[in-house]
């Protein structure tokens, strides 16, 4: 018998020791605030949020703090521990008092030295919302965050799911300015946010539009929202970058003299800090600490912060105007940031920040480079090789002529107005699109060299006419052939990218698509004259040759091309256009 309860205590003593909390007493955990479960956290959104009944405090005072079901989805959960910290020291003890509002589902804890500094359920039943009072120290932080980890089965879990923050009464009138940047601890993060309430209880501005920061990895994302009180505004940032997210607050759409907040990943860490762009060069950082309630998250590429900061600040823009918002990402190195690889995303109209809340439209394309690119597609796409087209299969037409010098001249007069829009949005030469306003300047004077030379053209019987219809169709074709290479170019440009590899494909699809319609015409009258050998008569074999009937008419294959090619043409351009306006 001995024996049997030998070898019962030595297995019982070298087995992994697995402890359930059913009862809530997890006063262990109150310092990381993960419970001794064995598991990851989930990777999931939480479905919970965590609110409090007022945003500023005094010492001694109480406040109501509320546990919730978010999502809209029936769920539940069984098990949390809830604590208040100081907003710029979070991985320090609790600081505070609670007082229980159910004492049948929640107990209180002893966190660190300090009694009641926690609250955890009492028993493992479903629960969707709980509620505790909590009770300021006499000598509080200046900012208070709440931290709650819950629990809604044994496997799945969030921990340190960040709460709003609560300032002193007291550091409302001058807020922060003492405080160095240097004494905030910005929390991680243990969830994506979430889209749930854009347009309902925040604002946000997403791009795509309407895409989700919690399952979509491409999605950039901004968001904030005004507290009960009114005295502040919380800010969400997320979106897949190398170095840093930022956002901006604008008076118009230029970039320069703008309210800056940057978040920049820095080691594996994310620092957050405000800033001011004087103009097109590297923001100045804030010398002083205006932010507050930091936290961050960094997985699979994608950079995520969250701010507070109060409307009212010295040497900072009024929250309760309007601005346009900027989104903006890019490289950095060692915490400094480099210039952006893409075009902003700012919104289509200006915002007032604690206003309704409003799911925001925005655009990383500016109006007039919409235009360039829309003006430049329909005289290059459509109307110059339409034009070409035309003049190269169906001279036999009799008014083909003066359908070519329609359509080159309306081409001439698009591409001049398209020309002129990037000087006017940039305000003179753009030094950053690479080879594309060169070769555009190129396509340009061909545009307008062409019509010229279409003027000064001897008539048909001077032997100088073979010299102008060589150096005609040489200019048309290399002007035709740079605005090819000029497109390209032009659909990776910062101000107008078009998807990839989208883009490139179709345009690729387009080039096939005229090569096709060219070699079926050149094709045609060969097949004609190869099945037309046995014929004697000679007229008949001629009128085949020219791609003619009888009386001047065109032969129904001719016909049915150039439907399908001009059918064709009219969809690849419909195609780009909507991309464009997508943008």
């Amino acid at each position: 018998m001995w024996r049997s309860y030998f070898l019962l205590a030595v297995l019982t003593g070298c087995g992994d020791p697995v402890i359930g909390y059913s009862n809530g007493k997890v006063s262990v955990a109150c310092g990381d605030m993960v419970p001794q479960h064995g598991y990851d956290p989930s990777p999931d959104p939480p479905p919970y949020s965590i609110t409090v009944d007022k945003s500023t405090f005094s010492p001694g005072d109480n406040i109501t703090v509320s546990l919730q079901v978010a999502s809209s989805d029936p769920t539940f959960f069984r098990g949390f521990l809830i604590e208040a910290r100081d907003a710029g020291k979070l991985d320090f003890p609790a600081v505070g008092f609670f007082i229980l509002s159910d004492p049948h589902e929640s107990q209180l804890l002893q966190c660190g030295h300090t009694q009641q500094s926690g609250v955890s359920h009492k028993r493992s039943t479903k629960k969707t919302q709980i509620q505790a009072v909590w009770e300021s120290p006499m000598n509080p932080p200046q900012r208070v965050q709440f931290l709650v980890t819950v629990v809604h089965r044994y496997r799945v879990y969030w921990v340190r799911i960040a709460g709003p923050v609560v300032s002193l009464t007291e550091a409302t009138a001058a807020p922060f300015t003492s405080v160095p940047a240097q004494t905030t601890s910005p929390t991680a993060l243990s969830a994506p946010f979430s889209s749930v309430g854009c347009g309902h209880s925040k604002s946000c501005l997403r791009d795509p539009v309407g895409c989700h920061p919690e399952s979509d990895p491409h999605c950039f994302f901004l968001s904030f929202t005004t507290d009960e009180a009114g005295c502040s505004v919380m800010f969400e940032l997320s979106g897949p970058a190398e170095g840093y997210m930022s956002m901006a607050l604008s008076l118009d759409k230029w970039m320069g003299n703008d309210d800056v907040y940057l978040c920049v990943n820095n080691g594996g860490r994310v620092t957050i800090n405000a800033a001011y762009a004087s103009g097109r060069t590297h923001p100045e950082l804030a010398m002083e600490e205006a932010l507050w309630g930091q936290a961050w998250r960094l997985a699979d590429g994608v950079i995520q912060c969250r701010f507070h900061r109060n409307i009212l600040l010295p040497d900072r823009f009024n929250l309760n105007q309007s601005y346009f918002l900027f989104l903006v990402h890019g490289r950095s190195h060692q915490g400094f940031i480099l210039r952006h690889d893409r075009q902003p995303l700012i919104s289509t109209n200006q915002k007032v920040i604690t206003g309704h809340p409003e799911d925001l439209s925005g655009s990383r394309s500016p109006l007039l480079i919409k235009f360039h690119g829309v003006l430049m597609l329909t005289a290059w796409v459509w109307t110059v090789s339409t034009a070409i087209f035309i003049a190269r299969h169906y001279k036999n037409l009799w008014p083909w002529f003066q359908v070519h010098r329609t359509m080159m001249v309306l081409a001439m007069v698009l591409t001049s107005v398209a020309f002129t829009l990037p000087f006017i949005y940039r305000r003179g030469w753009s030094k950053g699109a690479g080879s594309h306003p060169y070769i555009g300047c190129a396509v340009m004077a061909l545009s307008v060299i062409q019509p010229i030379m279409a003027v000064l053209r001897p008539v048909p019987e001077s032997p100088r006419r073979i010299i102008f219809n060589w150096l005609h169709f040489g200019a048309g074709t290399a002007g035709q052939i740079l605005a090819t290479v000029c497109v390209f170019l032009g659909a990776a440009q910062q101000a107008l990218l078009l998807p990839i590899p989208w883009s490139p494909a179709v345009l690729t699809g387009w080039l096939l698509w005229i090569v096709l319609a060219d070699l079926l015409l050149l094709i045609h009258p060969c097949r004609l004259r190869g099945n037309n050998k046995s014929d004697d008569t000679e007229n008949i074999l001629l009128a085949h040759i020219g791609g003619r009937w009888q009386h001047g008419e065109i032969s129904p294959v001719k016909k049915m091309v150039l439907v399908v090619f001009l059918i064709g043409n009219t969809g690849f351009l419909a195609a780009f256009i909507k991309a464009i306006a997508n943008l």
